[in-house]
């Protein structure tokens, strides 16, 4: 009888609790007829969806504060979480004090992100076994895998010590295994430094082995490969799949355009049921909501554009 009552008494609760709280429609629309002032096709809110950036190289003759606008811009955008295909320091040492003052500096601009951060190996981050040691203490493995909402993500170190551009066999097994043990995800993206799958000119490169092997198993699967180092923006395709290097996220540029593939951006990728939707926003076309007209002047025409174009220097 006691238990009775008890499951009485939650169910008058559970009851009560659903009239003061009743379940609200995501979109209630207004009652205006047969014809509506909007379009039938469904919201865009699958659970299942998800959004992550990816931003590329900062190093070798880096732009002073273009990394920094990246982090800003993108707590603007608030991607689930930020990828970037390595080269964040200079590097190019073997002394542990400029490598720490390196890694500080980068670590402290990275410390206004507001959302996780995964770091890919560049060959300006890791060179040399001093490199790799001080990496090594401060963020671990130089390469690794997860899995997010059923996709999985191989970062791959395309940077061995005193080798470069190659894979050791030791990584090659660790990403067979990663691909192995998850075979039925949804997609599969990998990211590493150096475009190991095109050379300068756009072909196929000498065949680095390690490679070769991780590229050989994802065969059947699909997937879409990311890599930085050229800073360059070019887009390939391999049995049906995206290969693409990126451009720079305030790294070396001449900064020619989108016709030469030279620009600061950064990648926006929303993972969908059907597979990733890809976009390019560039860098300094993303502003918050204080954006405005410069003011007018009454500089002479000429004047003024020279005046601006230094201003546009001296705010970069």
């Amino acid at each position: 009888m006691k238990r009775a009552l008890a499951l009485l008494q939650a169910t008058v609760l559970l009851f009560l609790a659903g009239y003061a709280h009743p379940q609200v429609a995501s979109f209630q629309p207004p009652t205006v007829g047969a014809a509506t002032p909007w379009t039938q096709q469904g919201f865009k809110a699958d659970p299942n969806d998800f959004r992550f950036a990816i931003v590329s190289d900062r190093a070798d003759s880096p732009r002073p504060g273009v990394f920094e606008q990246a982090v800003a811009k993108l707590n603007l955008l608030r991607p689930e979480f930020v990828i970037c295909v390595g080269d964040l320091i200079e590097g190019y040492t073997t002394d542990p004090e400029v490598l720490d003052r390196q890694f500080d500096e980068i670590d402290d601009i990275l410390g206004g992100l507001e959302m996780r951060f995964f770091r890919v190996a560049g060959n300006h981050d890791i060179t040399n076994s001093v490199m790799l040691e001080v990496y090594r203490e401060r963020y671990g493995s130089p390469y690794y895998h997860f899995l997010y909402k059923d996709v999985l993500f191989l970062v791959v170190s395309t940077e061995e010590v005193d080798k470069p551009s190659r894979i050791d066999k030791a990584q090659v097994a660790y990403m067979q295994n990663a691909l192995r043990d998850h075979p039925d995800v949804r997609w599969t993206f990998v990211f590493m430094h150096n475009p190991l799958f095109v050379d300068w000119k756009g072909r196929p490169p000498p065949l680095s082995e390690g490679w070769t092997q991780i590229e050989n198993a994802l065969k059947g699967r699909p997937h879409t490969v990311f890599a930085g180092h050229r800073h360059q923006y070019a887009k390939y395709e391999k049995q049906g799949q995206s290969y693409i290097h990126l451009a720079t996220t305030g790294g070396g540029s001449r900064l020619r355009g989108t016709a030469h593939g030279e620009f600061d951006h950064i990648v926006w990728v929303t993972m969908t049921g059907t597979g990733p939707r890809i976009a390019n926003l560039m860098l300094d076309g993303i502003f918050d909501e204080n954006v405005r007209p410069a003011k007018q002047s009454r500089e002479p025409g000429l004047i003024r554009t020279l005046l601006d174009s230094l201003r546009s220097v001296i705010g970069r």
